[in-house]
């Protein structure tokens, strides 16, 4: 009698991930407590100093100051001042990050601009698609829109710091990424450390055109 073996084949388990990208802040998280709570731990993170370090110069308790760090108490202007004075700066200091503006670019069709990367020299077209500089992520961010055409080279030698994502819009090329070699079309997409040498290595068919967004810590 045969006995079957084959193992049915099963979903794949989805991802999980820390952070929902659809998730809608809760009012509190938009107070005045919490955006003085990140600020003194910032402030107490720059300085080299813990929660305990912070409470010895204090004389603050490390419950309280957890309290104020987490945006749970509102701290008395009294409190204010003595960690204003622990920390060399301003009272006000402490409510920047609740005035702060936060960055946003709309960039119109035909506005981008081109830039000169080291593709550039190869004929790939780099159009900067918006640029925030410094920020209290920590990560900074270059999305590009990329054209290659007939006048383009191939390299596959591309290597520079952080994680990159490509999105094919137009075309076909083989993307080398270390010793693969990948068949992009549009619809096809690429997530790779860019740490390892890659770039575009067969162009199959032009024009091409793909995003390429490059994160990577801020100095």
């Amino acid at each position: 009698m045969d006995i079957e073996t084959d193992e049915p084949n099963l979903p794949r388990a989805k991802p999980a991930f820390d952070q929902d990208p659809h998730r809608v802040r809760e009012l509190s998280e938009r107070n005045l407590e919490m955006a003085i709570g990140r600020s003194v731990r910032s402030f107490r993170r720059a300085q080299g100093m813990t929660v305990a370090d912070l409470a010895g110069v204090t004389g603050l308790s490390i419950g309280m100051l957890s309290k104020i760090e987490n945006g749970i108490t509102s701290p008395s202007l009294t409190t204010l001042q003595i960690l204003s004075h622990a920390f060399s700066t301003p009272v006000t200091s402490f409510f920047r990050g609740f005035e702060e503006r936060r960055e946003v670019q709309h960039v119109k069709a035909g506005d981008h601009i081109e830039i000169e990367r080291r593709g550039t020299r190869a004929g790939h077209q780099y159009h900067l698609l918006g640029h925030i500089g410094s920020n209290d992520s920590g990560v900074l961010v270059e999305p590009y829109l990329i054209t290659l055409t007939t006048e383009s080279d191939v390299f596959p030698a591309f290597q520079h710091d952080g994680i990159e994502l490509l999105y094919m819009l137009e075309g076909e090329v083989e993307y080398r990424h270390g010793d693969q070699l990948f068949h992009l079309k549009p619809g096809d997409s690429l997530f790779f450390d860019a740490d390892a040498q890659h770039g575009p290595e067969v162009l199959v068919k032009l024009p091409a055109r793909y995003l390429s967004v490059i994160s990577y810590k801020q100095a």
